[in-house]
């Protein structure tokens, strides 16, 4: 079923974890073009699709990059690009907090408003990559946990600001997803140089989600799909929690 057929949408952090699966599944469903977002120029250039793409590679808290940014006739946004982090408040350094919020939620803020922008005369449909760490407090997230909890209000703010122009705004908060993210969170990356990616997934995994495991990519992006689709047009503000019931 080639929901998205003719469509043409922009995805940031296209080059790996949730956002390349997102493409990949946008393509698959006949979208026209896509316009991918993200640091990692080498990897964007790895992803074949079966439509157009124009690439765009650098920050997403760079407002020169949004301001030189073509999105024309543009139905769908998924603001999915972010970066992870941990360690104790008390011990946190400021330069680190700023680097989380600046990709997190300011280059969040700058997705939104170019998407926004480009949908104002058309309408279109918007998915703000949240996590379920803006849901549920966990020791050590503080920065993290913060920029998604804000990017969740962001998301409501713009649904409602949006929904006069026919654009509609919602958030997914996933919990655990095996996605490259992790490789950055010094005690996964150990546990896994220790016994292996796919074991370190399952120990985590056990100890913290009631279902037993993470979510693959695709799954995540299967939901996205859904919020953007015609199946969810009566949707907007809406979060929508895919955490194998870690939240609970």
């Amino acid at each position: 079923m080639a929901r998205f057929a003719g469509k043409s949408a922009l995805v940031t952090g296209a080059a790996s974890g949730i956002g390349r699966a997102v493409a990949e599944w946008l393509s698959e469903e006949g979208a026209l073009h896509l316009i991918l977002v993200d640091r990692d120029a080498a990897a964007l250039d790895t992803l074949k699709l079966r439509c157009r793409v124009d690439r765009i590679v650098g920050d997403v808290a760079d407002e020169a990059l949004w301001d030189a940014a073509a999105l024309p006739d543009l139905d769908f946004a998924v603001v999915n690009a972010g970066i992870a982090g941990a360690g104790p408040i008390a011990d946190l350094d400021f330069a680190e907090w700023r680097r989380i919020l600046s990709v997190n939620l300011d280059g969040a803020f700058l997705t939104m408003r170019a998407a926004m922008r480009a949908m104002a005369r058309r309408g279109g449909a918007i998915v703000a990559v949240s996590s379920a760490a803006g849901i549920k407090a966990e020791p050590g997230v503080a920065a993290y946990g913060a920029s998604k909890a804000a990017l969740i209000q962001l998301a409501k703010v713009a649904a409602k600001e949006g929904a006069a122009q026919g654009i509609r705004v919602n958030a997914i908060a996933p919990a655990g997803v095996e996605t490259p993210v992790w490789d950055t969170v010094p005690m996964f990356a150990t546990r896994a140089a220790e016994i292996g990616r796919d074991a370190a997934f399952a120990e985590m995994a056990k100890l913290a989600t009631p279902m037993g495991r993470y979510a693959k990519p695709i799954e995540i992006a299967a939901q996205i799909a859904f919020l953007l689709s015609d199946e969810a047009a009566y949707m907007t503000g809406a979060v929508l929690i895919s955490d194998g019931g870690y939240t609970l």
